[in-house]
């Protein structure tokens, strides 16, 4: 790892793991290669964002080493790191932090954002910027719960709701307040050598808790900053997800951004 510099000024870093087969979109292909718009997929949409709202921004991508789908003129970046990712997406991200270490200095602030979340805008992310780079512990994207939430029985207290086995369904076991629960988006924003090491240590001790860049840092004390976000910035993961980002990213081209999402409970 380069050590910190106090005379430069930090740079800018988006870390994108794309390195996932995406099982649950039930298609032929990794959704980051699903058509988003004609001649288009997932991974160019997203990569293209990004550039737009941070041309200065470096990039290092964390791909499957057997990826055959991958082409390097999906990237808008004439320089870029490429690294191999991992199992698991925590796996791939520790493998990309590993990868900007070998070029990035510890206090080089870096975005880690999902492949899969090609409607992020670009306003949002200069919020996460101007606030991560005021906070020590770093930033998130994230809108508060504005649905009512439901805690569901443990599977065996379940109810039997018909004649079939495929009509079991979960009963409520309570209401759970939604006062200060968030939707946790992407990008999150660290310092390169702060989310390593806590990313490093996290993992060694219990990596089912490791859910988000965020959960490691909270695994270590720390309280990442919440930056309210435009609610639309929806992560492809259902077939009917990449529907709705197809309109999505439709309908901004003939209407301009609404405001950000304002810090309040509806």
């Amino acid at each position: 790892m380069m050590p910190t510099d106090a005379s430069r000024e930090p740079r800018l870093w988006y870390l994108v793991p794309a390195a996932g087969v995406g099982s649950r979109m039930q298609a032929d292909r990794p959704k980051q290669y699903l058509e988003l718009s004609p001649g288009g997929c997932v991974l160019e949409a997203t990569l293209a964002t990004l550039k737009r709202a941070l041309p200065e921004a470096g990039l290092c991508l964390v791909l499957g080493a057997d990826d055959d789908y991958f082409s390097p003129s999906m990237v808008p970046w004439q320089d870029w790191l490429r690294a191999d990712g991992g199992s698991e997406r925590a796996d791939s991200v520790l493998a990309g932090l590993d990868c900007l270490s070998r070029h990035a200095h510890d206090d080089d602030l870096v975005l880690v954002h999902d492949v899969a979340r090609p409607c992020v805008r670009e306003a949002d992310i200069h919020a996460l910027v101007a606030t991560a780079r005021r906070s020590a512990d770093g930033a998130i994207l994230a809108a508060p719960a504005s649905d009512t939430m439901k805690r569901a029985a443990p599977a065996g207290d379940s109810r039997p709701h018909g004649d079939g086995d495929e009509e079991r369904a979960p009963s409520i076991a309570h209401t759970e307040s939604r006062v200060g629960l968030w939707h946790a988006f992407t990008p999150q924003a660290f310092p390169l050598g702060l989310l390593r090491r806590a990313l490093r240590e996290a993992l060694g001790e219990n990596p089912a808790l490791i859910t988000d860049e965020a959960s490691a840092l909270e695994a270590c004390g720390r309280a990442p900053v919440l930056v309210a976000a435009a609610r639309d910035n929806l992560k492809i993961t259902h077939p009917e997800d990449l529907a709705m980002a197809r309109l999505l990213l439709a309908a901004r081209e003939a209407l301009p951004d609404s405001p950000r999402t304002s810090a309040c409970h509806d």
